[in-house]
């Protein structure tokens, strides 16, 4: 099985003001010095102040990969400095992991605790206002760099440090080729298929899937 290892575990202290409307954020996270708890919400102590994006059973840890960071650097070569491993508010961060080789509902040990992959993470505008530049979103979405969501499993600690390993890989999707089907305007009816059915996914993507598929092709496929 594969393994890699945890390099940061990162979480919200306080939360923030951003934008014009000047909205509670738990973006700003920091790394932790020490183990942290994790539950079925995440970790213990993380803010997360609007919970429709972030937070909950199926969103309760979000990993983006650090090779996106560089591939946002190099795009952006004016933000190098502020584009930096931890700044797009991730709860971990793993070298060598990213879209192409983590899998929709892969379950994984990490640690102390058990993991797996619910949904692809939808960028918002608070990345775009936290950096002050409109165009990051959208090279997120453009280059499917979105970053994935794990729900808990099993709760236990998590530090830097610790091992991840692969333990199950139910479906043939990664994150990546999730992405380009949720985001094909007509993607093929084998393919939309194939994504609403994947084991483990977040109900809630399910369902949007399931009616943009009856949508597309009939409630009787």
């Amino acid at each position: 099985m594969v393994n890699w290892v945890i390099n940061q575990v990162y979480a919200a202290q306080t939360t923030q003001r951003l934008g014009e409307k000047e909205k509670q954020t738990g973006i700003f996270k920091q790394p932790l010095p020490e183990a942290a708890t994790v539950d079925e919400n995440g970790i213990v102590g993380d803010i997360q102040a609007d919970k429709t994006v972030h937070g909950g059973p199926e969103k309760a840890l979000h990993q983006y990969a650090v090779a996106s960071y560089l591939l946002m650097q190099k795009a952006f070569p004016e933000l190098s400095d502020k584009l930096i491993i931890g700044s797009l508010g991730e709860n971990i961060s793993a070298r060598g992991m990213h879209e192409h080789n983590v899998f929709i509902g892969d379950i994984y040990r990490m640690g102390g605790i058990t993991v797996q992959v619910s949904q692809p993470r939808q960028p918002c505008w608070k990345i775009n206002s936290k950096f002050d530049d409109p165009r990051l979103v959208k090279f997120v979405t453009k280059t499917y760099t979105n970053g994935w969501y794990f729900r808990v499993l099993e709760g236990g600690e998590i530090a830097a440090g610790h091992k991840i390993e692969l333990l199950e890989r139910p479906n043939d999707l990664s994150v990546y080729h999730f992405l380009r089907i949720y985001t094909d305007r007509q993607p093929s009816e084998h393919y939309l298929k194939m994504a609403l059915q994947c084991q483990g996914l977040n109900p809630a993507w399910q369902e949007k899937l399931q009616q943009r598929f009856e949508h597309l092709y009939g409630s009787n496929h």
